[in-house]
């Protein structure tokens, strides 16, 4: 469903019409001209809106096209039931409105067909098409951005000349407003011709599908990032930017749909988008030695089909859920994992990835994630700083499971326990995005959760108790202010590009200006943190602050079953995970590998004060070891570090893939010189009738 406001939009556009029809019946050119105003802004303010009630009108056959020429149609009407029924208004806004629609098609003839010619085969980021292709600038964007929607306002002069005309009694009024909008109407088509003729074409297929091999030729890719998905999956490619930069071999980036390109944050690896499955299968990526695949989905076959590289599952997170341990795993060469739960818990699904073809590689991803040294990190509780707990439950999930989510049934009675703490602790609330999208429930729950912490806010601000230093915090929020500006001065460099072919052109990546904004941010994020007091209670909501500056500020955590925990034992620190579904504290323990060192928690959280005893004082926490313990077994030895283990088994995998390669071409000779040595003394000798020892041809 849409806002309220877009529904009440909604509803005044579809009830003006019917206003319209009575208008024009009465007649009453006021009223008409009134019930059209309702009508053009509602119908405005939803587009802007990019509302999904304007595809659903168009589903029962009152798209944007049918409610202009009704409107247009409802004025004729007008026109013929008032005194101007017969003359020269009436037949210059028929006239009007038939050349007017004359010139849709055209319009949008031309505007399908730009599209279409500047839609290339690929797209690209921070390859060198530039300097091999010549690819013309976009049309201007107002030309082609909601084209169809700017071409049919453009009756707006015509209906406000003719209403003029005909509440005054004025052929001029008329005659203005007719040619205005006939007028634009053609210099709006015309303004699209030079697109399709000339320079102003983009290169065709071929051209640059060879441009990309040359380019491939010369770069000479070694690892290769493999991902296929929807734009909400785009986090799942994402998450491996920055591995993909820091490893020793040439990397490269493929993609199979334009939307995860449009959503693929800023990288300075290279990107190829290809969307056609033969254009990628006929692409030279002979130099390739290992292929990484983030997910297991069906377009996958499109590369593991080429046998001159060992294809890589590496996955988006590791976690006890089914999809890791997806059967479909088994088509690839090796499967790397974090640690030894990921390798066992193949052994146990039984699903036919051999233990031999595993390698434990640690999570790069987790390198920012601060580790715990308990003590060091200073007093906590009444008489030090205020610890902060962190709550950050998942989402509820597709199949109403409420073990999938503690936000309903147990949200609540945590975060009241963490707010009246005492001695005090801070809370930090930060939802998943996707709550409440699926559950009603989740999503009240989630709104009384904020509204808990923000009151314990308010009430703690008030306390005398806790004091700032105000002169302190305002050079913090000086500083994000200056660093935002920069951010967004950085933003706008280059602006946005006009279309997609553009943006392959110039997409190259500016690295000083890369590495600057990744400095910006953890300026930003310091600064952020300094800009409020340290035991104020938050909701965090959003991109940023991120999870793991979350987890860096924070000494211990409360989550649900997900890769969000797995990830949090990076740190050490003590959390607690909520068994939302009732299994029984021995039973979760035993489906859910990451509990195994956590406060379990029923839906009461009457348990949290033992999470609350770990953090206040660590040297009696009873889960250390056991954390210790389990960190390595999910996530791999801190030394060496995860991506050296990874670069190590990049390299390891390659050596095999080039033996592999080496090994063929070496049988294929053999074989080539056996046929050609049991070709020589069986050369064909000549039939008995043909004495030059020839046949004829």
């Amino acid at each position: 469903m849409g806002s309220v406001a877009e529904l009440a939009a909604a509803a005044l556009m579809i009830l003006g019409f019917p206003a319209l029809m009575l208008a024009a019946l009465v007649p009453s050119i006021p009223a008409f001209a009134a019930a059209a105003a309702v009508t053009y802004l509602a119908d405005h303010y939803l587009h802007r809106k990019g509302s999904y009630l304007i595809n659903r009108l168009s589903k029962v056959r009152a798209g944007l096209s049918i409610r202009f020429l009704i409107r247009q149609l409802l004025l004729i009407l007008l026109l013929a039931r008032s005194s101007h029924g017969g003359d020269l208004i009436f037949y210059g806004a028929v006239a009007c409105f038939i050349a007017f629609y004359g010139l849709q098609a055209p319009h949008g003839a031309l505007v399908t067909l730009i599209r279409n010619r500047r839609r290339m085969p690929v797209a690209t980021r921070n390859v060198d098409l530039k300097s091999r292709i010549r690819i013309p600038d976009a049309p201007p964007q107002p030309l082609l951005n909601r084209s169809a929607e700017k071409m049919l306002h453009l009756d707006l002069f015509a209906v406000v000349g003719i209403l003029v005309a005909a509440q005054l009694d004025s052929t001029a009024a008329a005659l203005t407003g007719i040619g205005l909008t006939v007028g634009l109407g053609i210099l709006y088509v015309l303004a699209l011709v030079p697109y399709i003729r000339g320079r102003k074409i983009p290169p065709t297929a071929e051209v640059v599908l060879a441009a990309v091999d040359d380019w491939l030729a010369a770069y000479k890719p070694e690892t290769v990032l493999y991902f296929s998905g929807s734009k909400d999956s785009a986090y799942q490619v994402n998450m491996w930017l920055e591995t993909m930069e820091q490893l020793r071999t040439r990397p490269l980036i493929i993609l199979r749909e334009r939307a995860i390109l449009n959503n693929l944050a800023p990288t300075t690896v290279p990107v190829i988008c290809v969307p056609g499955g033969v254009h990628l299968m006929n692409m030279d990526l002979s130099t390739v030695r290992v292929a990484l695949y983030a997910a297991n989905v069906g377009k996958n076959i499109h590369l593991l089909r080429v046998p001159t590289m060992k294809h890589v599952f590496i996955g988006h997170g590791d976690s006890d859920k089914l999809a890791s341990v997806n059967p479909f795993s088994k088509v690839y060469d090796e499967v790397w994992t974090a640690g030894r739960a990921g390798r066992d818990r193949y052994a146990i699904a039984d699903v036919g990835v051999r233990d031999e073809d595993i390698v434990e590689v640690g999570r790069p991803q987790l390198a920012p994630i601060k580790t715990w040294q308990g003590a060091a990190d200073g007093p906590r509780g009444a008489e030090g700083r205020c610890p902060t707990v962190l709550y950050a439950p998942t989402w509820e999930g597709w199949d109403g499971n409420p073990g999938n989510t503690s936000i309903v049934l147990a949200g609540e009675s945590i975060v009241k326990k963490l707010v009246q703490a005492d001695p005090p602790v801070r809370v930090l609330y930060k939802p998943h995005p996707f709550t409440g999208t699926v559950s009603k429930e989740a999503g009240a729950a989630h709104r009384r959760i904020t509204a808990l912490v923000e009151k314990a806010a308010a009430q703690r601000a008030a306390d005398a108790r806790f004091t700032a230093d105000a002169k302190a915090m305002a050079q913090a929020k000086a500083e994000l202010a200056r660093i935002e500006a920069r951010l967004a001065e950085l933003a706008g460099i280059g602006g946005d590009k006009g279309d997609e072919a553009e943006a392959t052109r110039d997409g190259v990546v500016d690295v000083a200006r890369h590495q600057e904004i990744a400095r910006l941010r953890a300026e930003w994020n310091d600064a952020y943190w300094r800009s409020f007091p340290s035991y104020e209670h938050r909701v965090i909501t959003g991109a940023e602050p991120r999870l793991y500056d979350c987890f860096n500020v924070s000494d211990a955590m409360v989550s649900d079953i997900s890769s969000v925990v797995s990830d949090f034992i990076a740190s050490g620190k003590p959390y607690a995970v909520t068994d939302s579904g009732e299994l029984g504290h021995e039973e979760f323990k035993r489906q859910n590998t990451a509990v195994r060192a956590a406060v379990i928690l029923s839906n009461d959280a009457r348990e949290l004060g033992e999470l609350l005893d770990a953090v206040r004082d660590p040297s009696a926490d009873p889960l250390a070891d056991a954390r210790v313990g389990l960190k390595r077994y999910l996530l791999g030895p801190d030394e060496p570090t995860s991506i050296d283990q990874f670069n190590a088994a990049v390299a390891d995998l390659a050596l095999k893939a080039e033996a592999r390669n080496v090994g063929q071409q070496s049988r294929l000779g053999a074989r080539e010189g056996a046929e050609l040595a049991g070709a020589l003394p069986g050369q064909r000798t000549a039939p008995a009738d043909d004495t030059d020892g020839a046949t004829a041809g």
